[in-house]
């Protein structure tokens, strides 16, 4: 997955429309804000197949810092909700999810960990020889390591 910024969209919306780049990202820009005001308002905004942006409000509640443990209140505050409109979760549901680079190297590592658990283990003590624990050489040891 790949991050898309408004600078991106602003160059592909210009290329269509075939209108300058300073005016896409105007038009643009006074989109976002005028979305901006609106939710700040406290109203419903509703874009037939894209979605529907909305401000919730959170109740007060009781947390907990993990690092000490001490319960911690946290006020209530409004958040934005997005819901998907019918357009949008066609498409999700059309594609196949796409998967992002760091769970492919997780599952890379996880590999490499489960290989390196069949390999013979070596232990460092205090000094500089290793204690080899299986059938390996020192060199081979001192190269693996």
């Amino acid at each position: 997955m790949k991050t898309i910024t408004k600078k991106a969209l602003v160059d592909q919306i210009a290329q269509r429309t075939g209108h300058k780049r300073v005016v896409a990202k105007q038009i643009i820009q006074e989109f976002l804000d005028q979305v901006i005001d609106e939710i700040g308002e406290g109203n419903r905004l509703e874009f037939r197949d894209f979605g529907v942006f909305e401000v919730k409000q959170r109740a007060p509640r009781m947390a907990q810092n993990p690092k000490t443990l001490e319960r911690v209140p946290v006020p209530a505050k409004r958040t934005v909700k997005f819901k998907a409109g019918r357009r949008m979760r066609e498409c999700l549901e059309a594609t196949p999810p796409a998967t992002d680079k760091k769970s492919d190297t997780n599952a890379v590592q996880h590999a490499r960990s489960a290989d390196r658990q069949s390999e013979p283990k070596v232990h460092v003590t205090k000094g500089t020889a290793p204690a080899i624990i299986g059938s390996i050489s020192r060199e081979e040891a001192v190269t693996s390591s």
